[in-house]
């Protein structure tokens, strides 16, 4: 009995060296052989719905990309961006991958992976006389932005520090649920700029077949995206470390970067 159970054992092990690789990409997921990716979809060209319904964008790519490195089949929950982390800390998603900057408060709630470089732009309408280049432009202007984001803060201290004491006018911000809201916000004049990432701020502006313009010339604010993955979840967080390397090595992540206008974030 004794050598039998040696035997079984000895033969376990030898079957799980031969299978390394893929027991190295065995991960903890939600749903066994799914990666369950968490976004808000309708931001565009980060995830949007196509006119088949079907989820497109750099984020989705990527995921697709993570998922394939992982042996796993990519999924996608439509969440408000908000909620996000959240979610992903009540168990209802394996990641977020959804334009989501890096900042050092989220990075109390979740683990994170740096995975592009992007900055804001500011939209407003076409036919506006009011056509701001800079932060400071958005003095005593009534600004749109989505719940959840960086910069209400940012526009906070802005209009603070700069904007009152130089008598040019507190921001006033205002945030909405979803981008196409304050989108709509803007069109309906209930606020006078909208304050977007870069690549879905194009989009809105096309989108809107050319009422709304992207009045910066130049980047606002730039930041570092990332993949958040719930803390603890450390098979998970190697696996896709391990995943976002391959997809380096294979020359997919360069292509997904130039397909969508992005940049690799510094070390």
């Amino acid at each position: 009995m004794r050598n039998t159970l040696n035997t079984a054992v000895r033969l376990t092990v030898l079957a799980a060296a031969v299978l390394g690789t893929t027991f190295a990409h065995a991960a903890a997921t939600v749903t066994p052989g799914q990666f369950k990716v968490g976004m808000e979809i309708t931001y565009p060209p980060f995830e949007s719905y196509d006119e088949k319904k079907n989820v497109v964008g750099s984020d989705p790519d990527l995921s697709r990309l993570l998922a394939k490195h992982m042996d796993l089949k990519a999924e996608f929950v439509d969440t408000k961006f908000s909620s996000l982390i959240l979610s992903l800390n009540a168990g209802h998603y394996d990641a977020i991958i959804s334009g989501m900057y890096i900042t050092p408060e989220r990075q109390t709630q979740a683990q994170t992976i740096a995975y592009a470089k992007t900055g804001a732009a500011i939209m407003v309408l076409k036919d506006s006389t009011i056509k701001p280049k800079v932060p400071e432009d958005l003095c005593g202007l009534k600004v749109g932005l989505e719940k959840g984001t960086t910069w209400v803060a940012q526009f906070n201290k802005l209009s603070t520090e700069y904007c009152v004491p130089n008598n040019k006018g507190a921001i006033s911000v205002s945030e909405f649920p979803s981008a196409p809201e304050v989108t709509q916000a803007l069109l309906s004049g209930n606020v006078q700029a909208q304050v977007e990432i870069d690549g879905a701020a194009g989009m809105i502006a096309e989108r809107t077949k050319g009422r709304v313009v992207v009045s910066t010339e130049h980047s606002i604010y730039q930041q570092t995206l990332g993949i958040y993955v719930k803390k603890g979840n450390d098979e998970l967080y190697q696996a896709l470390l391990k995943a976002f390397d391959e997809t380096k090595k294979s020359g997919e992540y360069a292509a997904l970067l130039k397909k969508y206008n992005l940049e690799e974030p510094s070390n």
